[in-house]
């Protein structure tokens, strides 16, 4: 699959920084739905996500209506 076809099944925000996308993309995250299975802590452990890329993925949840697992307990 090359990249362009990956972006066009990705829904991730357009402005994540490249670390963050490629370690989400690395890890088999594409789409914002598979974070509604995933803490944010689950998401902090891989390399490349900080603080910021946490705060562009939430409102892209929120944008949604949706929220990492931790959220709606």
């Amino acid at each position: 699959m090359t990249e362009k076809d990956q972006a066009k099944e990705s829904d991730l925000p357009a402005k994540l920084a490249r670390p963050a996308r490629r370690a989400l993309e690395g890890a088999g995250y594409v789409r914002l739905e598979q974070f509604t299975k995933l803490s944010e802590a689950d998401i902090l452990q891989l390399h490349g996500m900080g603080p910021k890329a946490m705060d562009q993925l939430r409102r892209a949840l929120a944008d949604k209506g949706l929220s990492f697992a931790n959220d709606s307990d």
